[in-house]
Formats: structure tokens, sequence, C-alpha cells
């Protein structure tokens, strides 16, 4: 089976025929061969076949994550430079009908709940605009009535002259609804499959319309139809097994840049952090996660790879010198803070970050790097 080749279902029919369990039992029980066969290609800057991918993601490729780095950061030199782009996330809401265990917004928590009016995204757009940010990706949680299509669409409008790309994480959108809020400025979609495994999807997902795992899957689908320029995935690490998430993540990235070769296709791989009702929570460790994220790029020359404000400064500095390319700075989990709160009358944080340095002092780390942080890529006059 190829899980490049167009399926009319959408990704969710190739990954129907990729059963998790085979994928867990194959990534453990990876010959030290095949990870040799792996390394050797990817020091060459051959292409990657699904297999040599696999053999990255096993354990067994700890001993060689030197070479892997060298490999990937050479990789990552030549296809982007030393460019890192930035941009931040605006929450416009909590709200949430969803009843999802990893959660902080899920509906069963009792929290401060807020969805921005159209004046407070303006100061929040202001804020953010005056530190000189220009891509935005503008947040929700999983409430139709709190913030529909309608809602998405007047909030792209009111910012769209100060922010040449916007984005959106929010509700899987019908593929009509993507293509409505393209003309209000809305170029890139972000959206998380949390988990690829089917059973553990149904035992983290509760209540609402987030159970529906085959409609989020086939959402990145929809906005490559609707003509998106970004589109965004990632997987949740700590809800299944990591090395199977990151490999299902990697194929269904690979497919879509395949199928919708005019966008630009990126990949991200958070860890699952602490949030109100939120514990218990599953260690992926930074070695692992380390080849997790230099397998990604080895595999996918040409995917942006995104690391947000969940790692430390430290970890992300690091991960800036060898296969990152994109990052969030400066970012407020929760509507309303970057200027409209008062510190003791904050709506809920969605998850707690471990990264608080400002936007400028990002940028002048990232300098002192040798790397460029570009804040601006992008100019509506090309929209």
């Amino acid at each position: 089976m190829d899980p490049e080749k167009r399926d009319a279902g959408g990704f969710a029919s190739v990954a129907a025929r990729i059963p998790f369990d085979e994928i867990r039992g194959q990534v453990h029980s990876t010959t030290s061969e095949a990870i040799q066969t792996a390394l050797r290609k990817a020091s060459l800057q051959l292409p990657l076949d699904f297999q040599d991918f696999l053999s990255l993601l096993s354990p067994g490729a700890d001993q060689s994550l030197e070479q892997m780095a060298v490999a990937a950061r050479e990789l990552t030199r030549q296809r982007f430079g030393n460019v890192i782009q930035i941009f931040a996330p605006l929450y416009l809401s909590n709200e949430c009908n969803s009843h999802c265990t990893y959660c902080g917004f899920s509906v069963g928590n009792n929290i401060r709940r807020k969805t921005l009016s159209m004046e407070e995204l303006d100061r929040e757009a202001d804020t953010l605009y005056e530190q000189g940010i220009r891509h935005i990706l503008l947040l929700t949680g999983e409430d139709y009535r709190a913030t529909p299509v309608e809602y998405l669409e007047r909030a792209a409008l009111k910012i769209r002259d100060r922010f040449p790309s916007i984005s959106i994480e929010v509700y899987p959108l019908k593929r009509d609804d993507y293509a409505r809020l393209r003309p209000a400025g809305v170029d890139g979609l972000a959206v998380y499959q949390e988990t690829y495994d089917p059973a553990r999807y149904k035992e983290v997902h509760l209540q609402g319309m987030k159970r529906r795992m085959e409609f989020r899957l086939n959402c990145p689908d929809r906005a490559g139809q609707a003509g998106l320029r970004r589109i965004s995935i990632g997987a949740l690490l700590g809800l299944s097994d990591p090395a199977s998430e990151v490999y299902m993540l990697g194929l269904h990235a690979r497919y879509l840049m395949h199928q919708f070769w005019q966008s630009q296709v990126a990949v991200s791989l958070p860890r699952l952090r602490q949030a109100t009702g939120v514990s218990n929570i599953p260690e992926v460790r930074d070695r692992e996660f380390v080849r997790y994220l230099l397998a990604l790029r080895l595999f996918l020359p040409d995917a942006s790879i995104t690391l947000s404000t969940r790692e430390s400064p430290a970890f992300r500095d690091h991960m800036a010198n060898l296969c990152i390319t994109q990052m969030s700075a400066g970012s407020k989990t929760d509507p309303g803070g970057y200027a409209v709160s008062e510190e003791g009358d904050r709506a809920a944080e969605q998850f707690s970050i471990d990264d608080h340095r400002s936007i400028f002092e990002i940028r002048s780390r990232l300098q002192e790097l040798g790397k460029d942080p570009v804040f601006l890529d992008w100019s509506t006059v090309l929209k």
C-alpha cells in the first residue's frame, strides 16, 4: 500500500489501512542493518523511503544520534538557510463543548471561560503588531456556537491589514468554510490529530465533535482543496506510543505534500503539558524527542518543522541549530492574555508554557546563534 497515493476518502482512508499496532511492533523491532542503511542514505542526502524513516525512529537509532544531527543540520541549511520563521498564537476563545482528557479547555473543567469581542481582539492584535509579529495563529476551543464561521470571518477581516499571514487552529471545518475564510485573509490551517491511534483516540475524546476521528483526519485535505497556502499538522506526544505517532505524522505530511503541492506543509510534535484537569503526564525524554525531530527532517527535507513555547529556552535554542525552521514567541495560551485581561482576572490557559522569553529576547537570542529570525516572508500584495 502506497501512503502517497490519492484516495477519494482522503488520508483517513489511507490511515485505515495501516494498523497502528503493527507500526508499533515494526518500530521496536527494526534491525541494526536497516538503521545503518537509513543512516548511509541520510549522510549522502539520498531520499529516504518509509522503511528508512521507520528505522530512524526506532530506539536502536539512538546510538547514532550525532550522525543524524549532522545530516539534519546540513539538510536544513541547504533547504532553509539560517531562517527561523517567527509567529505568535492569539486565542480568541477557550469555550469548548468537547471533553478531551489532555486539554485545559475541556468542557468538564470548571474554569473561567471567555470569547473575545472584536474590540478586545483589536487590542490583542495591536499589542502583538507593536512587538513585530506579522504572522498570527488564531485559536479557539471547540464550541461552534461561541465561535461560528461568521465570527472567525469577522476576526480575520478585523486584523488582516496588520498581519499578512493569518492561520487558524479551530474546530475542523468543511471545505466551503475554508474557501469562505480565504478572502477574509486566512491563508493557513493548523490542526493537530492529537493521536493517530484509533483505540487511544476513543479513550481520550469522551464527548463532542472531536470524537469524529475520520472527520478530523481529513481536515487538512479539505483545507488543501480550498487552496490554503499553509497546512500544519501534528501529534501530541504522550497519548500513545510516540515513535508510532511520529511515523504516522510523517506519512500524513508526505501524503499532503504530494496531493497539495501548492501548499507549504509544516509538522509539529508538542509534548503533553500540565493543564487544568491534566496530570499523570507520560515522559517523553529529551534525547528520544530529539531523535523524532531529526528523523522528521531527514524524511521530509522540504517541510517546515515547528517548535512551540511548550519547550524550555535551552531546548529551543539547541534545536534551532539543528532542524527547526519555525517558532512561536511570547506566547499566551488564554484569550485576552496579551493586553485585555488583568493579571488577577485572566481566563484559563489551554496548557502551561516553558519558554517565557519576550519576542525581543527570542529574536536577539536567535541572532546570537547565527540564525535569521524572519517576521515577514509573505506580503498581502501577493494574496
